[in-house]
């Protein structure tokens, strides 16, 4: 059994997965890096993160994964959720299959791998999960419905949690990046383009997309290692705050939300988007 503490990190083939197992790695902890592709995390051995293949969508996968942690270190102290995807486009042209299996890997994924090691924590007294939520959980898009439902149910599941897992000693913290230099955004602006063309939505989508390719660039896009630098402070941490705004512009926009009215707010969205 592993005398270290225990972390699992999804979506760890790339950008804020990756640069977060490094980094929890180099501060002491045992690692596992999980994603669907398994070759993709051949990188993180270098860095001492152990690959782990695991499905979101698939239960039988979720359920093997923790099992073989637990069968080779007999704890996880640690989750960070992390996978998730963005996928934009008009909620009346949007297929609801697409819609639902943005869910299953952004929302119920999630949930089943909380699940998972929540047995494990509550016997031990102590753990933290973390949810990689976004300023998307408070913030919001033309052509973002179901990207934005999926966080929006995110941070609202976090909270409930961090209250109803307190008795047992296991803390619960959101993550809110702002914009972050990944695969994220080109996800995003091939699924509104695509989702939209040759629909009433099409050049609301070019707009759109013309938005998040001036974003999400080198000066006003941050590295995914600042988001991991706060995944990492606040799991080391042993009083965290409930939720972390990081990366480019976040604290700004979620102080923007919290006081301006709702109209208020949605002029400024429009006016960003044009619409």
């Amino acid at each position: 059994m592993d005398l270290l503490p225990v972390a699992l990190v999804t979506g760890a083939s790339s950008g804020i997965g990756a640069e977060t197992a490094r980094a929890l790695a180099r501060s002491g902890y045992t690692v596992y890096g999980a994603a669907r592709r398994v070759d993709r995390l051949e990188p993180l051995a270098d860095d001492g993160v152990r690959p782990l293949a695991l499905d979101l969508t698939d239960d039988a996968s979720l359920t093997a994964g923790v099992e073989g942690i637990l069968g080779e270190t007999g704890r996880i102290d640690v989750l960070v959720n992390n996978a998730g995807y963005g996928s934009y486009g008009p909620l009346e042209d949007v297929p609801l299959e697409e819609a639902r299996g943005l869910m299953e890997v952004n929302l119920f994924g999630l949930a089943r791998l909380i699940q998972l090691v929540l047995p494990g924590m509550r016997e031990r007294g102590s753990g933290t999960i973390v949810n990689v939520s976004s300023i998307g959980g408070k913030f919001y898009e033309p052509l973002g419905s179901w990207y934005h439902a999926s966080k929006f149910a995110v941070e609202g599941l976090s909270d409930s949690l961090r209250i109803e897992l307190r008795p047992f000693g296991i803390k619960v913290v959101i993550i809110e990046p702002g914009p972050i230099l990944s695969e994220w955004s080109a996800t995003a602006v091939d699924t509104a383009l695509e989702s939209a063309q040759g629909t009433a939505y099409a050049e609301s989508a070019k707009r759109v997309a013309a938005v998040m390719a001036g974003t999400y660039v080198p000066g006003r896009a941050s590295e995914p290692d600042v988001v991991a630098r706060a995944i990492v402070r606040a799991v080391r941490s042993r009083h965290p705050r409930p939720r972390y705004a990081v990366g480019a512009g976040a604290p700004q926009l979620m102080a923007l939300r919290k006081i301006l009215p709702d109209r208020a707010f949605d002029l400024l969205v429009r006016t960003a988007y044009r619409h």
